[in-house]
């Protein structure tokens, strides 16, 4: 309505200056072309009319609807057509060109050169209507111009309003939605880089916040999945050193107080993963995180008949990750070698040129072909439940990936990047 408003106002300050002007243009050519005539009539007519009144012979090229009539000085006709008597007339007897409008005529009288009295006086006249009609059309013909001027005004402000309400509502139903939980919203191209812009922030908006929502819900089952064994193991060693007369019981309380920091250790990674928050990353001790490896495992392994063997390639890459992370994703990964796989269980730790790779093999039949080994399992039983998943969530938070190189015999592979390599 602004913009409607603003071009009708423009349209008819700019109009009613130029109707005046259309009006006083077309009067005043008729006014010279009447002068002109007059002139051209008083020229050829005798200067003896007002003496000897009698016709006149009129030049050519006058205009058929003209009207010429002879006046003594007093404005009494006395040769042609008119009115019986004409102020007009009257008032050119001061020897000057006189017009007006008389009796719906517009009329223009001049001087009969002459240097006899009385003088005679030429009257030319013209229906003022023809004047009037004139300037009627072309105050028609503006008005139209100025209404068509005005609907495309109109017709401009309903599509700018709705090439700029468009991109507002969807953005408004995109906030609503994303208020009622829906994180899938997507921005569109719209034409209008400002609606973009928060378009584009609403999205990246929704992908966070739908992470994040994913993150929590996975939580509770990322944990009783990680917790488990090492839980069981704590209650296991506690129940045994209380059950036995001769027990070491500073030694269980030790043994007790290192699972429950390894406990401690899961919940602050899950935790992380959880929030995508953490500490900053350090150096990794491939090394020392190995030997650690080796020292849970080895046991629990060795008690089922199960070799347990790590193998490290010199030199290393250096490598900047999160120590408790990258145990707890090896930990993954040899206890689903442990579960599902079979005899020997090999981690395997190696420079691939563009950072680290830790290989955890088994002896198994391992995984048939086609069949995704990362997918969490779902209601209808697909998938291999949450370790895996939870361990390539892990990798890919440290700017690493977990890959199934080999399915049978099947071989897991972390890949590691060095600095300067991240995302390659």
């Amino acid at each position: 309505m602004a913009i409607v408003g603003i071009t009708t106002l423009a349209v008819v300050l700019f109009a009613i200056p130029l109707g005046v002007a259309v009006q006083r243009l077309y009067r005043g050519e008729a006014v010279t072309s009447l002068e002109r005539d007059a002139t051209r009539v008083a020229a050829v007519a005798p200067d003896d009319q007002a003496s000897y009144p009698r016709a006149v012979r009129l030049p050519k090229g006058l205009h058929p609807w003209l009207s010429v009539g002879i006046y003594r000085d007093g404005g009494e006709r006395i040769a042609g057509e008119g009115p019986a008597r004409s102020k007009t007339a009257a008032d050119a007897a001061d020897g000057r060109l006189h017009q007006s409008v008389e009796h719906g005529q517009l009329t223009v009288s001049a001087p009969i050169p002459s240097d006899e009295v009385p003088r005679a006086m030429v009257r030319v006249s013209m229906p003022d209507d023809t004047v009037t009609d004139r300037i009627r059309r072309a105050w028609l013909l503006m008005a139209g111009l100025a209404m068509l001027v005005i609907g495309l005004g109109a017709a401009l402000a309903r599509h700018q309003a709705g090439r700029l309400a468009g991109p507002l509502e969807r953005l408004t139903g995109a906030a609503q939605a994303l208020g009622d939980g829906d994180f899938t919203i997507r921005a569109k191209s719209s034409g209008v880089r400002e609606a973009e812009a928060a378009e584009l922030a609403l999205e990246a908006t929704a992908r966070r916040l739908g992470s994040v929502l994913d993150r929590e819900r996975a939580f509770s089952a990322d944990v009783s999945h990680q917790l488990r064994t090492p839980l069981t193991g704590l209650l296991l060693g506690l129940e045994s050193a209380l059950e036995r007369p001769r027990a070491d019981l500073p030694a269980a309380i030790r043994t007790a107080v290192r699972r429950g920091e390894h406990l401690q250790d899961i919940i602050e990674d899950l935790l992380r993963l959880a929030r995508d928050a953490g500490p900053e990353r350090q150096r990794l001790d491939t090394p020392a995180l190995l030997d650690e490896l080796r020292a849970r495992w080895h046991g629990p392994l060795a008690a089922t008949g199960r070799p347990f063997t790590i193998v490290v390639q010199q030199p290393l890459p250096e490598i900047q990750s999160m120590p408790s992370t990258i145990r707890q994703i090896l930990d993954v990964l040899v206890d689903n070698a442990a579960v599902h796989g079979r005899g020997r269980i090999t981690v395997e730790a190696g420079d691939v040129g563009t950072g680290l790779a830790i290989d955890v093999s088994d002896e198994g039949s391992g995984i048939a072909d086609g069949e995704d080994v990362f997918a969490r399992r779902n209601s209808t039983g697909k998938g291999h439940g949450i370790g895996l998943a939870l361990a390539r969530s892990l990798a890919e938070a440290e700017g690493g990936r977990l890959v199934l190189r080999r399915p049978v015999p099947p071989i897991f592979t972390l890949l590691l990047p060095s600095p300067g390599n991240d995302g390659q």
